[in-house]
Parts: structure tokens; C-alpha cells; sequence
């Protein structure tokens, strides 16, 4: 930018602003030269590669002169019938193909654990001995520990009466995540991290299990993830109702491609995040095939309090009923006049400036209760606001409304109502960077497992990405949550369902903690 192209006129008056609009405009700056810097190596790059000489480029002639002078290397042995090329015999495996399911490695280590019947239940029946034990029964549980498979062999005795052999009892299997099903709530637990947490592809968390000589396919890990939100569902309903009792919710959304089975190409269904307040602290994800409004107010019902989001039109009949309370972003509005810098650089600067004060109240806020934020956003905050609206509804009148810093402009005066709002409560944030933070996880997740198999695959995510975004944003490890959740919800009550929310879990392993210090 050379000092030509700036009119002298249009630079704000006030000292505050100008200093952050200088502020703005080194930032700008750097941005600039940094972004040149980028681009002229790729072009040295670019024109090196074509136009540059190339030392490790040989003349083939001269390189088949080279290559008469070596002699012939032996051709190499060819190996058995029953060794293939690579040198080691391969173990021959049972077919991939077979019904039914197949032998466990021996190799990995087992584990025994007993389960006997009570002493009451070792009394006969009939003649009141006591019964001894004739056998055992054996059933094998593939169980899962970071960077180690082990067989847990729950070993159930069977107990008879030694006089007239009757009455045999044997030992309760304890209730487990997937009813007669392989897995342990470990290894699920470590299935729905990897793929949720770490953005790890079935397909490929298959080819890592097929290391350790487990021959797990994709379409089995899909069906356990679909058991294990099953088993889920119930705490991320609870979650949901306890975020509808927020006096505040965040909530934003992005797509997700998935696969249609009526048309050859994806469609694009939607995640939505809800976060709730400080007292519920949870973060639930829904999921849409579309973005009809129908979705979030669905999801909002009768909710009563303050609404964080974009300026969607979705939201508007739930601002019609005056129960929910519109608050804008203000990093959404910020954008606008960003991305209008090439355009129009020093009335976005200028722009940008007033939002960097609002920002540095917000900086000062930070840490403070809930009164004092409001108490200095009113007093500082609050004439920045006045100036930047006089100054928006003056540049208004001649700024061309299509273009770029005009439809920022048109954004924020038609949002001002909603981006004051923040003023008038000291438990609302200036921007919606909590809710855009959460989804995150999907986005990143999206860049490697590409889409969503069905509708039906997006609830499944949307219910595991509750989980672990709540486990995220609480600082709680998602897998040792899971696995202790998908261990005791079995044989949990429902009545108690609460008691197994991320939040309510980390409480209660924070208070063992505590009294095992004790």
C-alpha cells in the first residue's frame, strides 16, 4: 500500500482509533510479506524445475555405456512352491472367506478371570451339601490395552453336587457392552478414539490390527461403532437435556458429505454443536440430512434463554416466539471487513480497528466475574460501539452496497441489535469462537475418513463427537472415559443415566481422588 492511495480524509479523527487502526495496518502488512515471501519461493521453485539446469539429469547414451562395462548380475533363485518371493515362509491362515468366527491368536497373552458362583448358591438343593467343583466353562473376550492386545478368558467355574450330581450352577458372566460379541469396552473404547478423537479411519485402523495378527475387518469395527452408539445414546440425550437448561447456548454448523444411495454422488448433510453454559458444561452434536431450519429448532424445542450464532435465517422463528434471545459474533462480522482489505484497505482497516478495541475490553475482562465484564464493557466497550456504528451508517451512504466492504457493512448494521447484546450480560462471550472451536473435530475428522456412509452413520457421529468433544473441552481423557462408560453401562440404571456424563464422571473421579488422598 503507498501512501497515494490512502485519502488523508477517510482516516479516523480519534486518537484511540487511529492508533489501532496503525495497529491493523502492520499487521496487514506483515500478512503481505509474508504471503510474497511464500509465493516468490514457489516461483523460484517453479522456474528451477522448468527452466533451471538439472545436475542430476543423464545423458541415457552415456548412461548406457556405463551400465555395458558392469556385469550381468545373477538372475536370482527362485524360491520353493510353498515360499513366496519376499524370503519368508507365510503362515498359512484360515480363509478370510469362512463362516463363523475365527481362532484368536495364541500368541497373545491371557489373562484369567474367575467368576464362581456365590457361596450360598454352592449349597445343594437337595440334600444341603456343598458342591464341588467339576469343570469349568471358558469364554473368550478380545480386550484391548494402548499398544497391546491381550484374551481376557473369563472363566466361569460349574460347581455339582458330589452325592447325587445334580443341581450344577456355574459362574455369572458379568454384562457386557456387545451381548455375546468379541470385543471388550477397552477395545471398543480405543476403536471409537482413534476414529472420533484421532481421526482415524476404520480402513485403516484395520490395516493396524492386521500387524498384530488380529484380522478385524472394516465392516465389523462399522458394526461395533454402530453397537456402541447405541449403548451411548442415552448419556448424550441426557446431555442434551441438560444443555436446554442453559441460560446460554453456542451452536454453529458445517457439512458433511454422505453417501446417497438414491443418486452416484455424496450429499451434504449437516453437524450442529450445542454448547451449554458454565453449569453445563456439555457440548452435543446433532445431525441433519440437510440445512432446513427444521433441524436446529427441532433440536432448541422450548428452550428459554440466550442463542449464540451466525446470522442463519434458520434461527429466526425461534427468535419469534421472544423465549430465545439473539446474540451475534463478532468474529463473523470482523470477517467480513477482512476479507475486504484488498478492496477497500483503509476503511477495512478502519473498521478493524474499532473491533480490535471492543477485543482489548475483552482483555481486560478476562478472568473478572460476570459483573465486573459488564461493568466495563459498558464503559469502555460501549463508546467504542457508539462511534463505529456513526461511523458504519456514515460510510453507508457511500460505499457501493455489493461490493465487498459494503456487504460487510450491511451485515453488521443489520446485526447491531444482536452484537451489543454481549453488554447486557457478563456470562456472554463477544464472539461464537466456542461453538466453531468444537466442530473442529469435524472438520479435521472429515479430511480423512472423506464422508459419512448413511444418515444413519451421520447420528452415529454425531452421538460418539458428543462425547468427545465434552471429554476435550473438560480436559478428560476420551478413551479412559469410554472405556469405563461402556463398561458399567450395561448392568447401569437408567434412572441414573446422568451419573455417567462426561462432566458428572470427571466430578466423581476427582473426588476418589480426593479421598484417597485423604
Amino acid at each position: 500500500m503507498t501512501t497515494e492511495m490512502i485519502d488523508v480524509v477517510e482516516l479516523p479523527d480519534d486518537p484511540k482509533t487511529l492508533k489501532h487502526f496503525l495497529a491493523e495496518l502492520v499487521e496487514s502488512l506483515k500478512e503481505k510479506d509474508r504471503r510474497i515471501a511464500q509465493l516468490t519461493a514457489q516461483v523460484d521453485g517453479l522456474k528451477r524445475r522448468l527452466f533451471g539446469a538439472r545436475s542430476e539429469r543423464i545423458d541415457p547414451g552415456q548412461l548406457q555405456l556405463g551400465l555395458d562395462a558392469i556385469p550381468p548380475a545373477p538372475a536370482p533363485e527362485e524360491p520353493p512352491p510353498d515360499q513366496p518371493a519376499g524370503g519368508a515362509a507365510k503362515p498359512r491362515s484360515s480363509s478370510k472367506h469362512g463362516h463363523g468366527r475365527g481362532r484368536l491368536p495364541k500368541n497373545l497373552p491371557r489373562v484369567r478371570v474367575e467368576h464362581d458362583p456365590a457361596p450360598e448358591d454352592r449349597v445343594c438343593q437337595g440334600c444341603g451339601s456343598e458342591l464341588r467343583r467339576i469343570g469349568e466353562e471358558v469364554t473368550e473376550q478380545l480386550e484391548y490395552q494402548p499398544a497391546s492386545f491381550l484374551i481376557l478368558e473369563h472363566v466361569r467355574g460349574k460347581y455339582a453336587c458330589k452325592h447325587c450330581q445334580e443341581n450344577v450352577v456355574i459362574g455369572e458372566l458379568p454384562a457386557q457392552p456387545i451381548e455375546k460379541g468379541l470385543p471388550g469396552p477397552g477395545l471398543l473404547a480405543h476403536v471409537l478414539t482413534s476414529k472420533y478423537a484421532d481421526h482415524l479411519p476404520l480402513y485403516r485402523q484395520s490395516q493396524i490390527f492386521e500387524r498384530h495378527g488380529l484380522e478385524l475387518s472394516r465392516s465389523t469395527l462399522c458394526d461395533w461403532v454402530g453397537e456402541s452408539a447405541g449403548l451411548l445414546e442415552p448419556i448424550v440425550a441426557e446431555m442434551r437435556r441438560q444443555v436446554l437448561e442453559s441460560m446460554k447456548i453456542h451452536t454453529d454448523d458445517t457439512p458433511v458429505p454422505v453417501q446417497d444411495e438414491t443418486q452416484k454422488r455424496t450429499k451434504l448433510g449437516r453437524l450442529w454443536v450445542y454448547i451449554g453454559d458454565s453449569e453445563h458444561e456439555h457440548t452435543v452434536f446433532d445431525y441433519t440430512p440437510n440445512r432446513s431450519r427444521e433441524g436446529p429448532l427441532r433440536f432448541l424445542g422450548t428452550y428459554s434463554g440466550y442463542l449464540q450464532a451466525d446470522a442463519y435465517s434458520g434461527y429466526d422463528p425461534a427468535y419469534a416466539t421472544e423465549r430465545v434471545i439473539e446474540v451475534a459474533c463478532w468474529a463473523h462480522c470482523r470477517r467480513g471487513f477482512f476479507e475486504a482489505q484488498s478492496s477497500d484497505a483503509v476503511r477495512s482497516l478502519t473498521a478493524l480497528a474499532f473491533i480490535r478495541q471492543l477485543y482489548g475490553v475483552e482483555d481486560l475482562a478476562r478472568g473478572a466475574s460476570a459483573a465486573e465484564r459488564v461493568r466495563l464493557r459498558q464503559q469502555q466497550a460501549q463508546p467504542v460501539l457508539e462511534r463505529f456504528r456513526e461511523w458504519l451508517t456514515t460510510q453507508a451512504r457511500v460505499v457501493l452496497p455489493r461490493s465487498p466492504l459494503g456487504e460487510a457493512i450491511s451485515y453488521a448494521l443489520n446485526q447491531w441489535q444482536a452484537l451489543q447484546r454481549y453488554l447486557e450480560n457478563g456470562e456472554l462471550e463477544i464472539d461464537n469462537n466456542r461453538a466453531e472451536r468444537a466442530l473442529r473435530c469435524v472438520v479435521l475428522g472429515r479430511k480423512n475418513w472423506l464422508f459419512a456412509g448413511s444418515d444413519e452413520g451421520g447420528r452415529r457421529a454425531a452421538i460418539i463427537f458428543s462425547l468427545v468433544a465434552s471429554c476435550k473441552h473438560l480436559r478428560l481423557d476420551p478413551y479412559a472415559y469410554l472405556r469405563d462408560v461402556l463398561k458399567r453401562l450395561p448392568s447401569h440404571s437408567i434412572r441414573r443415566i446422568a451419573e455417567l456424563t462426561p462432566k458428572a464422571w470427571k466430578e466423581t473421579q476427582e473426588a476418589q481422588l480426593l479421598a484417597h488422598a485423604a
